[in-house]
């Protein structure tokens, strides 16, 4: 039997995201009917008192907290503080509230970023603070280490029912397509789409993709030559898709809606006390899920499986002046696999999938 009845209210905060959209939709396709998101402008989870009355108002029976601020690299290098102090604002604000207003079950969803950059591979969840964490998104880690603590501290004090997990990087609809700031996997195939149009001359596709999708220093109606220079920037010329680090990284990669299905799953069916059932001893910690694929690539084999799908047949080149990040972050999944769940979509299909979405969201 379900944790949660059909009728259940259900606050999915960070719905119009990568993650939270497809929560959502998941829950609703599986006939719940009461669930509620806020956007950005209508409820501003940076603000305390704000959350607090609309908990005062909606009074929800379970919590999916997956708004973050979020971001690849880059964003992470060069906006330190924002990352820290959003993410730690906004769980403080959400789980503070969930609390105060008798939520039972909260679901806290983190990011595999949260461990040590040496963590023994693939990384188990035990492997949390044994060693220093990557440096460029040491930030966002920590404060993600904290909202995972928040939730074992208040379920080990107040007996509540707040599971954390902790998905590997992720891809799929409504992903950010960002220059500047989004994720591997989203970034590359925009950058080898564009490329790809460049290098057939297809200034018009080019002017349309930014219009849709606005980069702060390239003008859409700019000239052709302003825009390839302003694109090169950004390692993209024509027929040439230059990427960061040196390609040898390894990654894990999980579509959006396989992990949302992940995240539902636990909701529904796994408890806080189903997680420690068979612990021994009085220390009890690390009790958040790995949620992935236990699959692994190379960010080199990712580029050529993205310029597969885009069609590319140009040059893709490394730039190892620019950081490659942890060298190696796989998931071990093998506590979700004992509670029940195993992924169903392949990463070369989702990476089809995604430029298909790219595409048609033009």
């Amino acid at each position: 039997m379900a944790l949660l009845e059909k009728d259940a209210k259900i606050y999915v905060a960070g719905h119009r995201g990568l993650v939270g959209s497809a929560i959502m939709a998941n829950l609703k396709a599986k006939g719940y009917t009461r669930v509620i998101g806020r956007t950005h402008a209508e409820l501003d989870l940076l603000d305390g008192e704000a959350v607090r009355r609309f908990f005062d108002a909606e009074r929800p029976d379970a919590v999916v907290l997956a708004a973050a601020h979020v971001g690849g690299i880059m964003a992470n290098s060069r906006y330190r503080a924002d990352f820290i102090y959003e993410n730690l604002q906004i769980q403080q604000n959400v789980i503070g509230e969930a609390f105060r207003h008798g939520v039972k079950r909260l679901l806290f969803l983190g990011s595999t970023c949260i461990y040590p950059r040496e963590a023994p591979q693939p990384i188990r969840e035990e492997a949390l603070l044994t060693s220093p964490l990557e440096y460029t998104n040491e930030p966002y880690a920590i404060a993600k280490i904290a909202g995972l603590k928040m939730c074992e501290s208040f379920n080990l004090q107040y007996g509540t029912d707040y599971v954390a997990v902790m998905p590997t990087n992720l891809y799929g609809p409504n992903d950010n397509f960002h220059l500047e700031n989004s994720h591997v996997l989203p970034a590359m195939i925009r950058k080898v789409h564009l490329a790809r149009l460049l290098g057939e001359g297809r200034m018009d596709s080019v002017r349309a993709d930014l219009a849709r999708r606005p980069v702060s220093t390239i003008a859409a109606d700019a000239t052709d030559a302003d825009i390839i220079g302003a694109l090169a920037a950004f390692g993209i010329e024509p027929g040439k898709v230059t990427l960061w680090g040196t390609g040898a990284p390894l990654r894990e990669f999980l579509w959006s809606e396989d992990m949302a299905d992940a995240c539902v799953y636990i909701l529904l069916n796994v408890s806080f006390a189903d997680i420690i059932r068979d612990r021994e001893g009085t220390d009890i910690r690390n009790t958040h899920i790995n949620i992935g694929t236990g699959r692994e690539l190379s960010i080199g084999q990712l580029a050529q499986a993205v310029a597969r799908a885009v069609g590319f047949n140009g040059e893709i080149a490394w730039d190892s002046s620019k950081p490659d990040g942890t060298m190696r972050k796989l998931c071990d999944v093998t506590r979700l696999h004992k509670l029940g769940w195993h992924h169903t979509v392949e990463l070369e299909d989702g990476i089809d999938r995604l430029y298909r979405w790219y595409l048609e969201n033009l």
